[in-house]
């Protein structure tokens, strides 16, 4: 397991430095999409309430400036607010009811199930802005 270890470059600190640089260039580039869109007058959902989400949320300095609300299927987690961002989290119909032009993927690994849960949405001309590994709008 150690040498798979430093195989992987677990033991040399420069791994560690240039994941860094990796995670500030995703921050920026991210950022940047979202408020570039809304200056444009776009508008912005975001799908999946989850922890990863909400800590790249958290991490890109990204509210309610520039996330309009978040639609998640948990009823658990529906009239609640995200952590530490305080954006509404809503059912998935809200997509269909309000149709935001962009939808940013909050559980990016789950992109091509939600985007077949929202053909839908898809077909009435959303799209969805997939931001890891790098921020991509399909």
């Amino acid at each position: 397991m150690l040498a798979a270890e430093r195989h992987w470059g677990v033991d040399d600190a420069s791994r560690y430095v240039r994941f860094a640089r990796e995670v500030e260039n995703l921050r920026t580039k991210l950022v940047a999409l979202l408020r570039r869109l809304k200056a444009e007058g776009h508008t912005i959902a975001a799908y999946g309430a989850s922890a990863k989400g909400t800590t790249l949320l958290n991490y890109c300095g990204l509210g309610k400036d520039e996330i309009d609300y978040v639609v998640d299927r948990s009823t658990l987690k529906q009239g609640r607010m995200t952590p530490g961002t305080r954006i509404p989290i809503v059912p998935p119909e809200r997509l269909l009811e309000t149709r935001p032009h962009y939808v940013l993927l909050l559980v990016w690994n789950f992109a091509a199930e939600v985007m077949a849960q929202q053909a839908e949405y898809r077909r009435c001309g959303g799209r969805f802005i997939v931001p890891v590994p790098d921020p991509v709008v399909i």
